[in-house]
This record gives C-alpha cells, structure tokens and sequence, in this order.
C-alpha cells in the first residue's frame, strides 16, 4: 500500500494521478473534504481517512502493516492562517507523528517542505543561515525540517523533504486566494480582460516582483523520483532554477489568450514584512542527491496547464 496525505488537494491529486497512471491504485488518501473533492472525481484509491483519524491510527498502533511508501503532502498552506496552535498541529504535530511511523516501517517518507522557509533573503541553499521564516506557515515548515535533521540522522529508510518554489497547474481551483499567480492570472484575464499586478516593492518595478514558478507535473516527477531512489536523507529545493517577473506571467497569458491588458494596484499593506517579493531555487542539493532531469519551462508550462484551466 501506498499512503498520500492532501491527496485532494493540488499536489496531492496530481500525485495521485501519476500513481494511477503507472498502475498503482492500492492507496490510504488522506485529506478533509470539500470542493476538492472534485480533484478526486476520475482517481482511484482504496482507503479513505481524515487527518484526524489517521492521526488516531496511528496513535493506536492500528495503521496498514505493508507500507510502499508515503507521500506526505497535506498542510495547512494558508500564509495569512495565524493560529498558532492550529498551524503547529497541522504542518508540525501530525507531520512527526507519520514520520515517527515511516521510521518505524522503514517506508521511505518524502514530503512537502516550502522555499517559505527563506523568507526575503535572496539566497536558496539549503542551510540554516539562509532560512528566515517571514509567517507562521513558513516558521511550521521550518520547524519541522529541523525536526527531520535530526529525527532522520542515519536512517535506515529515505527521508526526503521537497521545498517547494511557486507550483502551478492544474487543480489548484479550489486554493482560493492561495492559488498561484500564474492561475489567478489566467482567471482575472478570463473574467475581466486585465492582469492586476501589484507597484513596485523591495526595490523592484510595478510587476517585477520575481518567482521562481515550478509546473506541477515536474513536482510530482521528483516525489516519484525519490521515493524510489536509493536510500537517503536529504531537504532538497524543488524549482526550476531560474526566476521569472508578474510581467512574463501576464504576457504569457496575453499572448496565449490573444488579448488583454495589464493593470497595476497598490501592493497590500497588510503584506508588509510578509512577502517575498523574489525566489529562485538553488538546485545544487537537489542534483547532488541524483535528481538530473531539466524542469519545464514557465512558456511550455502555460501553455500545457491554461486549457484544463477553463
């Protein structure tokens, strides 16, 4: 069996889907439903829990005996949430508790860090000097990438932790405003012909803001990588290496769409001190742990992703 928690949710089904796609439908999903109940509609799984009963599962020592693998995608990713004790038992408690339990099993465990954890500085290596956490997401992410360093020292099993960049694709709908830019691009263009992009900000011109922005497909491609690779321990950047400007997203679109414009607004007050106005991965622990293939382009990426955006 197989285990993929935030299987509804938009890595989480992607993931799912390339499962089912190589054959794989023996699969423990793991999520709280709602209108990403609709990412699962054409995906096959055998067991269903809520994280609080997984949670429980485990607690009592009742969870499958056979494990293949996890993929631990589910987490609070609301980068506004500021509960403290929910973001910590969401995105800390539950993600030591299934680790505890993939030790245990020797069942390698990857799971869904985020370049969060940088903040607003502009260098990406993989070490603590360059991590600086600007929300509590990004601090419940940390947390618990510190937690694996030391947890995971040794292990006889993968431990892989994946920090993501800017994912987009299909299925992130349901996100709300959590979605990528690239899909809230689209939908603005979509409904009202206009890009809005927020003025300048940390010294960059009215939608130069820069993300490093990872198609999803590319995503799933390294949680599949590592969980079969040989056995290590390791937090890896998952990006393309390369950033790319608000401006060239809503380019892409207009150009994709054949028209439309680009509107600029005031940058939100209430994201002062809170955004990271640049990322760019730093790939260099990701192809020293043997990860070589080369990520899609943010055109190619586009391009693929707009007509299931429809």
């Amino acid at each position: 069996m197989l285990i993929v928690t935030g299987a509804a949710g938009f890595i989480g089904s992607n993931l799912l889907r390339a499962l089912n796609q190589r054959g794989d439908t023996d699969i423990l999903i793991v999520d709280r439903l709602g209108e990403n109940f609709r990412n699962l509609s054409d995906l096959r799984f055998s067991d269903y829990l809520t994280p609080e009963a997984m949670l429980g599962a485990l607690e009592r020592g009742a969870m499958p005996q056979s494990v293949e693998a996890i993929f631990h995608q589910g987490a609070c990713a609301d980068t506004t949430e500021t509960d403290g004790r929910y973001m910590m038992e969401n995105n800390f408690a539950f993600s030591r508790a299934l680790l505890g339990f993939a030790l245990e099993r020797r069942a390698p465990f990857v799971y869904a860090s985020s370049a969060s954890v940088y903040g607003a500085g502009r260098e990406t290596a993989v070490e603590p000097a360059c991590e600086r956490p600007l929300n509590l997401y990004a601090l419940s992410k940390l947390a618990f990438d510190n937690h694996v360093r030391h947890a995971a020292r040794g292990a006889a099993s993968t431990v892989v932790g994946l920090r993501y960049f800017n994912v987009y694709g299909p299925g992130e709908a349901h996100k709300g405003k959590m979605a990528s830019m690239p899909y809230q691009l689209f939908r603005q263009l979509r409904d009202t012909g206009a890009a809005r992009l927020f003025t300048g900000t940390d010294g960059f011109g009215d939608g130069e803001q820069r993300r490093d922005f990872v198609f999803v497909d590319d995503v799933v491609k390294v949680n599949l990588h590592f969980a079969a690779a040989p056995v290590c321990q390791r937090i890896v950047n998952v990006g393309t290496g390369a950033s790319r400007s608000f401006n060239d997203v809503a380019r892409i679109l207009i150009g994709l769409r054949g028209g439309g414009k680009i509107e600029y607004v005031p940058f939100d007050e209430r994201l002062k001190g809170k955004y990271q106005s640049f990322t760019q991965a730093d790939l260099r622990t990701l192809r020293s742990a043997g990860y070589a293939a080369e990520f899609t382009s943010l055109d190619n990426g586009i391009a693929a992703a707009a007509p299931r955006w429809e």
